[in-house]
């Protein structure tokens, strides 16, 4: 049986750097977050992304 963690509630948004990857973690609405690993260049096409959205 696996060991139960107990949740450390939401926190803010954060990026940290894990060996080659990236590491996003989001809130989400209902508890927990979102992770989502990515590469340096998946980072940048998203970047690129949220800029084009936001930029006014």
């Amino acid at each position: 049986m696996a060991a139960m963690k107990p949740r450390t509630g939401d926190g803010p948004m954060e990026v940290t750097k894990e060996g080659r990857s990236l590491i996003l973690r989001v809130p989400i609405d209902g508890g927990g977050r979102l992770v989502v690993e990515l590469n340096a260049e998946e980072a940048g096409m998203l970047k690129d992304c949220l800029l084009g959205v936001t930029s006014s």
